[in-house]
Formats: C-alpha cells, structure tokens, sequence
C-alpha cells in the first residue's frame, strides 16, 4: 500500500509542484506564480512527460491571466515548443546543468520584450530582478525533483 503512494506520489510530482508554485504568489517573490515556469520548461524539454505540455499551456495561460498579459507566456512556450520540435542541433533533455542556460534565454527573451511594452525604469529593474530570481531558483527546484525521484 505505501509503495503504491509513493509511486503515485512520484508520478503526480511534475503537478503538484507546478500547481504549488503557481499557487503560492506573492507580489514580489512570486508575481502571479510566474516561479510555476520552471517546472513547466523543465518537465516540458528538458524531461518531457506525456500530457505535460498541455497542462504547461495551461498554467502558461493562468499565469498570463494573472499578470493580464494577452496570452504573453502562452505565446512564449508555444514558440520555444515549436522551434524545439523543428530544431535538431540542440539535444535539450542531455545539456549540461539541467538545461539552465536554455531557461535563460527562454526567460530573458521573453523579459526582454516585456520590458518593451512599457518603458519606464521601475518596469525593467522589476524584470531584471525576476529574471535573476528565475534562474537562482531553477537549480534548487529541479533539485527537489530529482530528490523525490530517489
């Protein structure tokens, strides 16, 4: 009975944790769950689980709707999903450091252009700092799940 919980547990995880992230934002450590995109890429490219991608479009719309961005993070994932399926140069699941430099430029790009969308410095000091806080945070998430594999 408990390895069967357990292994539902482990089976669950990738879920739990997103939703989890998602659900525990604060406006500044954690604006509307933003922190849920690291186990979305995570378990979307770098450890591809069967359904995860649409439960990542998901979240990636929560999240949009939360910051009231029209579909900004939904458009995002989108875009990296594609051009990771039609790209073969790059072998995402077997790059060094859990892919953290993948989750940079997926992140940086993307706080790029919102800092486009309005041009005030409080608005790029704000995605500078989420950007630095997504990606000091991406090793010690991903971390945790490898523990929990164990």
């Amino acid at each position: 009975m408990i390895n069967s919980l357990i292994i539902f547990f482990k089976k669950c995880w990738p879920f739990l944790i997103t939703l989890i992230l998602w659900r525990l934002s604060t406006p500044f450590w954690n604006p509307a769950g933003i922190l849920a995109l690291i186990p979305v890429f995570f378990y979307s490219f770098v450890q591809p689980i069967n359904w995860f991608p649409l439960f990542g479009l998901l979240i990636c719309f929560l999240i949009d709707y939360r910051c009231a961005l029209p579909l900004f993070w939904t458009i995002m994932y989108c875009l990296f999903y594609a051009v990771n399926g039609f790209q073969n140069y790059v072998d995402i699941p077997n790059t060094e450091k859990n892919a953290l430099y993948l989750f940079s430029i997926f992140t940086g790009f993307g706080f790029l252009i919102l800092t486009f969308f309005v041009l005030t410095w409080s608005e790029f000091i704000n995605n500078c700092w989420l950007f630095i806080w997504l990606n000091v945070l991406y090793t010690p998430i991903i971390g945790l799940d490898r523990w929990i594999k164990k």
